[in-house]
């Protein structure tokens, strides 16, 4: 019999393009999660790391969000978006590759940290950008949610396993080797990506004597459409103060887990295995509650439930730690999918097809530039005052992430809008080199 006699036939389950991207998607989410507990894990038990050092790899790692998102968002949308992602990919796994061998040879060092998670955040700055983008390129404006959420299903498969994983491969066979893993799954990843046959559209550019010509002008057409947006900038605003205060307590959440409370690598897995339920449950019943209650009132529910949760880290007793912290991850996980989830698929459905890149990097730079801000002050709140006390705070700045979405419009849409197209600015004189928006303000 064959296998298609089995296999779903409703949505997108028939959608051979799709498919291979979600497949792309699932493994490499899969390796990243290891590498996600492997990596600061090599600083803590190989290098000997302090708090603030540890705090500082997650921090460097995030800050080509801030340097690279905006001119990331220009060239995915100048460019096909398949071999950015194929070379995101690939990427990614030459430097996770270069980790495992330095130590095999006796020569790793906490700097050597710090280059790989920096390029390796570049390889990610345009994955993700272009990711977002390509997806509406590839399924019907009406399968957005649908798609979504299947790969917020696998996204949730690998929180709930990856951690698992990684704890017993630290532990049986050291942090470096289980980076090896996520190495590998990111060229697997990138020939999936490679079989997709599905041809985007390419909005058509005039030509212009330097690439760097008018970036500048679509930078600022991407910031005027973002920022001046009714929806994007609550929804923004929304993700950046609660991305902030979750870097400020994760920057500091495996010292304190493995230094306060004695967790071992095995144990901190199956306690993040268990905690990630929330995740899949949201993945799974998202649509369900979108359709039920409306797109707007999901997002606010979902802002309103994955903020205080976090409180739950700092409360739990050390004597008996593992409840407290696997409820907060499945409240916070459950809350943050079914936010996502239905704020990226109206972002997606509200954004017309040239600006795509230049929405998503726009985003991007507000609401995971403020990553490596909020890890930084992780680190150092957890030196000065101590790890449970700035617990405390990170849990109580992200209870009021949800303010700006429900004192918005955003709180009143039932079905997703169409997208309303911006009238397209005229071509400016070609300007110099911009490699970077340093003039540009994180709002």
């Amino acid at each position: 019999m064959r296998l298609s006699t089995f296999w779903p036939r409703g949505g997108l389950w028939r959608h051979g393009d799709f498919l291979r991207l979600w497949s792309a998607e699932t493994i490499s989410m899969f390796g990243t999660q290891v590498s996600q507990l492997a990596l600061p894990l090599v600083a803590i038990i190989v290098l000997e790391a302090t708090a603030f050092q540890v705090a500082l790899v997650g921090t460097v790692a995030m800050l080509p969000f801030i340097l690279f998102s905006l001119p990331a968002g220009v060239w995915v949308d100048r460019l096909p978006r398949r071999p950015i992602l194929v070379a995101g990919d690939l990427g990614r796994a030459l430097l996770l590759l270069s980790i495992p061998a330095a130590h095999w040879l006796d020569v790793l060092t906490l700097e050597q940290l710090y280059v790989v998670g920096f390029l390796s955040g570049i390889c990610t700055v345009f994955f993700d950008v272009a990711y977002q983008s390509y997806l509406p390129s590839l399924v019907d404006r009406s399968q957005l949610v649908e798609g979504n959420s299947k790969l917020e299903v696998s996204r949730s498969g690998a929180q709930i396993g990856g951690p698992g994983i990684a704890g017993a491969l630290v532990e049986l066979l050291t942090a470096p080797i289980a980076i090896l893993v996520d190495a590998i799954s990111y060229v697997v990843s990138g020939l999936f990506v490679l079989a997709i046959r599905t041809r985007e559209a390419v909005p058509e550019r005039p030509k212009r004597r330097s690439p760097f010509a008018g970036m500048r002008a679509e930078l600022a057409e991407g910031l005027r459409y973002v920022l001046g947006h009714r929806l994007l900038r609550p929804i923004a605003m929304c993700t950046a103060i609660s991305n902030f205060f979750y870097a400020l307590v994760f920057a500091i959440l495996l010292v304190y887990v493995v230094r306060t409370l004695g967790l071992s690598p095995a144990t901190i897995g199956v306690v993040l295995s268990v905690g990630n339920v929330g995740f899949l449950a949201g993945a799974l019943l998202a649509n369900r509650v979108a359709v039920r209650v409306g797109v707007g009132r999901t997002i606010v529910l979902g802002s309103m439930l994955f903020g205080p949760s976090l409180l739950l880290i700092p409360a739990a007793p050390p004597a008996l730690p593992h409840p407290f912290l696997a409820a907060s991850i499945v409240l916070a996980g459950f809350g943050a999918v079914v936010y996502n989830i239905t704020q990226v698929s109206l972002r997606q459905a509200i954004t017309p097809h040239r600006l795509q890149g230049r929405m998503n990097s726009v985003m991007r730079f507000v609401v995971w530039g403020v990553i490596p801000l909020g890890s930084l002050l992780g680190g150092a709140l957890g030196t000065w005052i101590g790890l449970r006390p700035a617990m405390w705070v990170g849990g109580a700045g992200a209870a009021l992430a949800f303010l700006p979405v429900v004192l918005s419009p955003v709180r009143s849409i039932g079905e997703m809008p169409e997208p309303v197209e911006p009238p397209v600015p005229q071509e400016s004189v070609p300007e110099a080199p911009l490699t970077a928006p340093a003039t540009v303000q994180d709002d």
